[in-house]
């Protein structure tokens, strides 16, 4: 991952979601239009916290997230996820 350059507001994190998966279990190929989007990630940018919530994740740290929160985004042709730090279900 590249040196990502800019700040985020207070209680965002900005996600780097990682790929979906391409096989079952048993190996079956799933298409691209039968994938989900993926509901876990790699932190890529902290915000600062807000004043009355402390910033529990860091830069590094894996998330799982909620399946319709954030904004996707198209950072120096890499696809990220700005959410807020209340959508993180469980750090990993």
């Amino acid at each position: 991952m590249s040196e990502l350059k800019g700040r985020i507001l207070a209680g965002k994190i900005l996600v780097k979601p990682q790929a979906a998966e391409t096989k079952t279990a048993s190996g079956i190929i799933i298409p691209d239009s039968a994938k989900e989007k993926p509901l876990q990630g790699v932190v890529a940018l902290v915000g600062e916290a807000k004043a009355d919530e402390a910033m529990e994740v860091k830069v590094g740290d894996v998330v799982l997230y909620g399946k319709y929160g954030g904004t996707e985004l198209a950072i120096d042709g890499d696809d990220y996820l700005l959410i807020s730090q209340s959508d993180v279900l469980y750090i990993l």
